[in-house]
């Protein structure tokens, strides 16, 4: 009887590896091909970009900023920001800024909310994440109306949507405490 379990343990163990490096590579190429089309959904037409990362404020993860350059002038800044207060868990988004701060639009890369209730931070599912669009953060307050901010609830779905904005304020906190570093990043 060990001798079957053995067996048994050591097929399951090779097929999980086996199934393992075979999925990996593609796994990888398709999470690099949703993160270039979240920088380009968010950032203005650009011909060259740059990559940095910086430790947030607040958080334990560097995010990876992504600056944006058409014809030698700086047009934008993508960053992978995240939150781990979702409901379900972490969400990562993908925040553009223009260079004085002024969010051009937010993406979201990775969740596992509620379908019908917090997948709405999804473009394909809801428009609530288009408020951001031009939202300037050092005008308003990133937070949700219920907590006293400028950005409007998801009915039924207050967690996801205040996570989403902890998000976007860890990306805008980032870039700001940054901002001298990202203006002057030298070009490749």
């Amino acid at each position: 009887m060990v001798l079957t379990l053995i067996i048994v343990a050591a097929a399951a163990s090779f097929t999980l590896a086996t199934v393992y490096n075979l999925t990996k590579e593609p796994i990888e190429r398709a999470r690099e091909a949703a993160r270039q089309a979240a920088i380009s959904r968010v950032l203005p037409e650009f011909d060259e970009l740059v990559e940095k990362k910086f430790m947030p404020p607040t958080g334990r993860d560097s995010l990876q900023f992504n600056i944006g350059y058409k014809d030698g002038e700086l047009v934008g800044v993508a960053v992978a920001t995240y939150t781990g207060m979702g409901y379900s868990g972490v969400i990562r988004a993908m925040v553009g800024f223009e260079p004085d701060g002024t969010i051009i639009d937010v993406v979201h890369l990775e969740h596992a909310e509620t379908p019908g209730l917090g997948d709405k931070i999804e473009k394909d599912k809801s428009d609530w994440s288009d408020q951001f669009q031009g939202f300037d953060p050092r005008e308003k307050t990133l937070k949700v109306d219920v907590d006293n901010g400028d950005v409007d609830n998801i009915t039924a779905a207050t967690i996801t949507a205040r996570a989403y904005c902890d998000a976007i304020d860890r990306a805008y906190q980032t870039f700001k405490e940054n901002h001298s570093a990202i203006i002057n990043t030298e070009k490749e």
